[in-house]
């Protein structure tokens, strides 16, 4: 598996951590920054990740910022990206099992760096159930014509 991960200044103490986890459990990744501490716009490294994830460049990928919301709304504007935001890890294993998500979220501000590190390890090692799921997501994609 291929991650892409990226964050806004808001996210990059939490996105160090999981690519220290991914380092860890060797999940294969590319980090798509910011390298500095400076104010961002979370479109700017958003798009970047999703549009490689879309294309199939990456299997998946981790978004970061404060609250994770405005990573999980940009990530949703590209086509066949079905971006999950996450702060448990209950919905990290569900959005893996029963939506196929391709890219996870979080926000810095609303999770610590031990927790983060337990929903990303979910969500990296969880599969895709199919079955009744498949359906679902089919018209998810649907939505997108």
């Amino acid at each position: 598996m291929r991650v892409a991960i990226s964050s806004d200044h808001g996210g990059n103490n939490l996105r160090k951590e999981i690519v220290n986890l991914m380092n860890e459990i060797g999940i294969e990744y590319q980090d798509f920054g910011p390298h500095t501490d400076d104010s961002v716009d979370y479109p700017d490294y958003a798009k970047p990740v999703a549009d490689r994830v879309a294309s199939g460049e990456f299997d998946r990928g981790i978004l970061i910022c404060g609250t994770g919301i405005g990573m999980s709304i940009s990530a949703n504007k590209v086509k066949g990206i079905r971006c999950a935001l996450v702060h448990d890890v209950f919905s990290a294993k569900a959005t893996r099992g029963h939506n196929d998500s391709n890219i996870l979220a979080m926000g810095e501000r609303v999770i610590g760096p031990g927790l983060a590190r337990e929903i990303a390890q979910t969500w990296l090692t969880e599969e895709f159930e199919g079955g009744r799921h498949g359906k679902r997501i089919q018209k998810i994609t649907d939505l997108e014509k």
